[in-house]
Protein backbone atom coordinates (compact mmCIF):
# COMPACT_ATOMS: atom_id res chain seq x y z
CA UNK A 1 0.00 0.00 0.00
CA UNK A 2 1.24 3.46 -0.85
CA UNK A 3 -0.45 6.64 0.31
CA UNK A 4 0.41 9.82 -1.55
CA UNK A 5 -0.92 13.25 -2.37
CA UNK A 6 -0.27 15.95 -4.94
CA UNK A 7 3.46 16.65 -4.96
CA UNK A 8 4.61 20.25 -5.31
CA UNK A 9 7.93 20.89 -7.03
CA UNK A 10 9.16 23.20 -4.25
CA UNK A 11 8.27 20.76 -1.48
CA UNK A 12 10.45 18.12 0.14
CA UNK A 13 8.96 14.66 -0.26
CA UNK A 14 9.18 12.24 2.67
CA UNK A 15 8.55 8.57 1.93
CA UNK A 16 8.11 6.40 5.01
CA UNK A 17 8.24 2.64 4.56
CA UNK A 18 7.82 -0.22 7.00
CA UNK A 19 10.20 -3.15 6.52
CA UNK A 20 9.43 -4.53 9.98
CA UNK A 21 7.57 -7.79 10.50
CA UNK A 22 5.12 -5.87 12.70
CA UNK A 23 2.92 -2.80 12.31
CA UNK A 24 4.46 0.60 13.08
CA UNK A 25 2.47 3.75 13.84
CA UNK A 26 4.74 6.67 12.80
CA UNK A 27 4.39 9.87 14.78
CA UNK A 28 5.47 13.30 13.59
CA UNK A 29 6.06 16.58 15.36
CA UNK A 30 6.66 19.86 13.55
CA UNK A 31 8.88 22.59 14.94
CA UNK A 32 7.05 24.99 12.64
CA UNK A 33 4.19 24.68 10.18
CA UNK A 34 1.54 22.02 9.93
CA UNK A 35 2.09 18.50 11.21
CA UNK A 36 3.20 15.98 8.60
CA UNK A 37 0.65 13.18 8.15
CA UNK A 38 -1.64 14.95 10.64
CA UNK A 39 0.78 13.94 13.40
CA UNK A 40 0.41 10.18 13.13
CA UNK A 41 -0.79 7.27 11.02
CA UNK A 42 -0.45 3.52 10.63
CA UNK A 43 2.02 1.57 8.46
CA UNK A 44 1.38 -2.15 8.13
CA UNK A 45 4.34 -4.41 7.30
CA UNK A 46 5.44 -3.81 3.71
CA UNK A 47 3.47 -0.57 3.30
CA UNK A 48 4.62 2.99 2.64
CA UNK A 49 3.27 6.53 2.77
CA UNK A 50 4.35 9.82 1.20
CA UNK A 51 4.03 13.30 2.63
CA UNK A 52 5.48 16.65 1.64
CA UNK A 53 6.94 19.49 3.67
CA UNK A 54 7.36 23.12 2.58
CA UNK A 55 10.74 24.91 2.44
CA UNK A 56 11.95 25.84 5.90
CA UNK A 57 10.11 23.02 7.67
CA UNK A 58 11.68 21.38 10.72
CA UNK A 59 10.53 18.46 12.78
CA UNK A 60 10.90 14.82 13.66
CA UNK A 61 9.46 11.38 12.98
CA UNK A 62 9.46 8.27 15.16
CA UNK A 63 7.90 4.83 15.18
CA UNK A 64 5.35 3.71 17.75
CA UNK A 65 4.84 0.02 18.48
CA UNK A 66 2.20 -2.13 20.14
CA UNK A 67 -0.57 0.42 19.59
CA UNK A 68 -4.31 0.01 19.95
CA UNK A 69 -6.68 2.80 18.90
CA UNK A 70 -10.46 3.02 18.73
CA UNK A 71 -12.41 4.58 15.86
CA UNK A 72 -11.95 8.05 17.34
CA UNK A 73 -8.15 7.71 17.37
CA UNK A 74 -7.86 7.31 21.14
CA UNK A 75 -5.79 4.54 22.66
CA UNK A 76 -2.20 3.87 23.65
CA UNK A 77 1.13 2.49 22.42
CA UNK A 78 3.60 0.28 24.22
CA UNK A 79 6.49 2.42 22.94
CA UNK A 80 6.64 5.96 21.54
CA UNK A 81 3.20 6.93 22.82
CA UNK A 82 2.20 10.58 22.36
CA UNK A 83 -0.54 11.16 24.88
CA UNK A 84 -2.78 8.24 23.95
CA UNK A 85 -3.85 9.49 20.51
CA UNK A 86 -3.21 8.37 16.93
CA UNK A 87 -2.56 11.90 15.65
CA UNK A 88 0.22 13.28 17.81
CA UNK A 89 0.35 16.89 18.97
CA UNK A 90 3.44 16.34 21.12
CA UNK A 91 6.56 14.20 21.12
CA UNK A 92 6.84 10.47 21.65
CA UNK A 93 7.49 9.15 25.14
CA UNK A 94 11.08 7.90 25.56
CA UNK A 95 12.73 5.55 24.95
CA UNK A 96 12.21 6.25 21.25
CA UNK A 97 14.38 6.31 18.13
CA UNK A 98 14.08 9.61 16.26
CA UNK A 99 14.81 10.98 12.80
CA UNK A 100 15.15 14.77 12.82
CA UNK A 101 15.10 17.28 9.95
CA UNK A 102 15.68 20.97 9.30
CA UNK A 103 14.76 21.62 5.68
CA UNK A 104 16.43 24.49 3.82
CA UNK A 105 14.49 27.68 3.28
CA UNK A 106 14.56 27.41 -0.51
CA UNK A 107 17.54 29.56 -1.45
CA UNK A 108 19.99 28.30 -4.06
CA UNK A 109 22.53 25.97 -2.47
CA UNK A 110 20.84 25.98 0.94
CA UNK A 111 21.37 22.76 2.88
CA UNK A 112 18.99 20.44 4.68
CA UNK A 113 20.20 19.02 7.99
CA UNK A 114 19.09 15.58 9.16
CA UNK A 115 20.05 12.89 11.67
CA UNK A 116 18.91 9.77 13.45
CA UNK A 117 19.07 10.15 17.22
CA UNK A 118 19.22 7.62 20.05
CA UNK A 119 19.72 10.36 22.66
CA UNK A 120 16.18 9.60 23.91
CA UNK A 121 16.80 5.85 23.76
CA UNK A 122 15.83 3.19 21.21
CA UNK A 123 12.63 1.37 20.39
CA UNK A 124 12.82 0.39 16.70
CA UNK A 125 15.54 0.44 14.06
CA UNK A 126 15.19 3.21 11.49
CA UNK A 127 17.24 4.90 8.80
CA UNK A 128 17.02 7.86 6.42
CA UNK A 129 18.44 8.07 2.92
CA UNK A 130 18.62 11.24 0.82
CA UNK A 131 17.40 10.79 -2.76
CA UNK A 132 17.95 13.09 -5.72
CA UNK A 133 19.92 15.76 -3.87
CA UNK A 134 23.45 17.14 -4.12
CA UNK A 135 26.27 17.49 -1.64
CA UNK A 136 27.27 15.15 1.17
CA UNK A 137 23.89 13.38 1.43
CA UNK A 138 25.10 10.41 3.50
CA UNK A 139 22.89 7.73 4.99
CA UNK A 140 21.97 8.10 8.66
CA UNK A 141 20.49 5.40 10.79
CA UNK A 142 20.58 2.33 12.90
CA UNK A 143 20.05 -1.14 11.49
CA UNK A 144 21.01 -3.06 14.63
CA UNK A 145 18.39 -4.49 16.98
CA UNK A 146 19.47 -2.82 20.19
CA UNK A 147 16.58 -4.34 22.11
CA UNK A 148 18.20 -7.77 21.84
CA UNK A 149 21.49 -6.41 23.20
CA UNK A 150 20.20 -3.88 25.72
CA UNK A 151 21.83 -4.08 29.18
CA UNK A 152 19.39 -5.12 31.92
CA UNK A 153 19.61 -1.74 33.63
CA UNK A 154 18.35 0.00 30.47
CA UNK A 155 15.65 -2.48 29.43
CA UNK A 156 11.96 -1.67 29.10
CA UNK A 157 10.01 -4.92 29.34
CA UNK A 158 6.41 -5.53 28.28
CA UNK A 159 4.72 -8.94 28.41
CA UNK A 160 8.07 -10.60 29.08
CA UNK A 161 9.89 -9.08 26.08
CA UNK A 162 12.34 -6.20 25.80
CA UNK A 163 10.45 -3.57 23.78
CA UNK A 164 12.81 -0.60 24.18
CA UNK A 165 16.23 0.40 25.50
CA UNK A 166 16.48 3.49 27.71
CA UNK A 167 19.16 6.12 27.38
CA UNK A 168 21.57 6.21 30.31
CA UNK A 169 20.24 9.70 31.07
CA UNK A 170 16.70 8.39 31.47
CA UNK A 171 17.84 5.38 33.48
CA UNK A 172 20.16 7.17 35.92
CA UNK A 173 19.24 10.89 35.65
CA UNK A 174 22.77 12.05 36.46
CA UNK A 175 24.68 14.99 34.91
CA UNK A 176 27.45 12.91 33.37
CA UNK A 177 24.88 10.90 31.40
CA UNK A 178 22.51 13.81 30.68
CA UNK A 179 25.16 16.41 29.76
CA UNK A 180 23.77 18.83 32.34
CA UNK A 181 25.18 20.85 35.23
CA UNK A 182 28.96 20.60 35.35
CA UNK A 183 28.80 18.35 32.25
CA UNK A 184 26.82 20.74 30.04
CA UNK A 185 29.47 21.39 27.39
CA UNK A 186 31.14 19.23 24.73
CA UNK A 187 34.38 19.52 26.71
CA UNK A 188 32.87 18.19 29.94
CA UNK A 189 30.38 15.62 28.58
CA UNK A 190 32.23 12.70 27.08
CA UNK A 191 30.94 9.39 25.71
CA UNK A 192 30.06 6.84 28.38
CA UNK A 193 30.10 3.05 28.27
CA UNK A 194 26.42 3.18 27.32
CA UNK A 195 26.70 5.75 24.53
CA UNK A 196 29.71 3.85 23.16
CA UNK A 197 27.55 0.70 23.06
CA UNK A 198 24.85 2.61 21.14
CA UNK A 199 27.48 4.07 18.79
CA UNK A 200 29.08 0.72 18.06
CA UNK A 201 25.70 -0.70 17.12
CA UNK A 202 24.60 2.39 15.16
CA UNK A 203 27.70 4.29 13.95
CA UNK A 204 25.72 6.91 12.00
CA UNK A 205 23.22 7.77 14.73
CA UNK A 206 23.51 10.25 17.59
CA UNK A 207 24.49 8.33 20.72
CA UNK A 208 24.65 11.25 23.16
CA UNK A 209 24.01 15.00 23.16
CA UNK A 210 27.36 16.13 21.69
CA UNK A 211 27.77 13.43 19.07
CA UNK A 212 27.39 15.94 16.21
CA UNK A 213 30.52 15.32 14.16
CA UNK A 214 29.73 11.77 13.10
CA UNK A 215 25.94 12.01 13.14
CA UNK A 216 24.59 15.20 11.52
CA UNK A 217 24.08 14.88 7.75
CA UNK A 218 23.56 17.59 5.12
CA UNK A 219 22.12 17.59 1.61
CA UNK A 220 20.68 20.14 -0.84
CA UNK A 221 17.48 19.77 -2.84
CA UNK A 222 16.79 16.21 -1.71
CA UNK A 223 13.78 14.08 -0.96
CA UNK A 224 14.07 11.56 1.88
CA UNK A 225 13.33 7.86 2.33
CA UNK A 226 12.71 6.90 5.95
CA UNK A 227 12.71 3.15 6.62
CA UNK A 228 11.62 1.34 9.75
CA UNK A 229 13.67 -1.85 10.21
CA UNK A 230 16.09 -1.15 7.34
CA UNK A 231 18.21 -4.10 6.26
CA UNK A 232 21.18 -2.24 4.74
CA UNK A 233 22.82 1.11 5.36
Amino acid sequence: MTVSGTILSSATLFTLQNHCSFTVWPGSLSGNGAAIGEGGFVLAPGSSAQYQAPPGWSGRFWGRTGCTFDNSGSGKCVTGDCGGVLKCTGGGAPPVSLVEFTIAGGGSGDKDFYDVSLVDGYNVALGVRATGGSGDCQYAGCVSDLNSNCPPELQVIDSGSVVACKSACAAFNSPEFCCTGDHATPQTCSPTQYSVMFKNACPTAYSYAYDDASSTRTCSGSDYLITFCPTVS
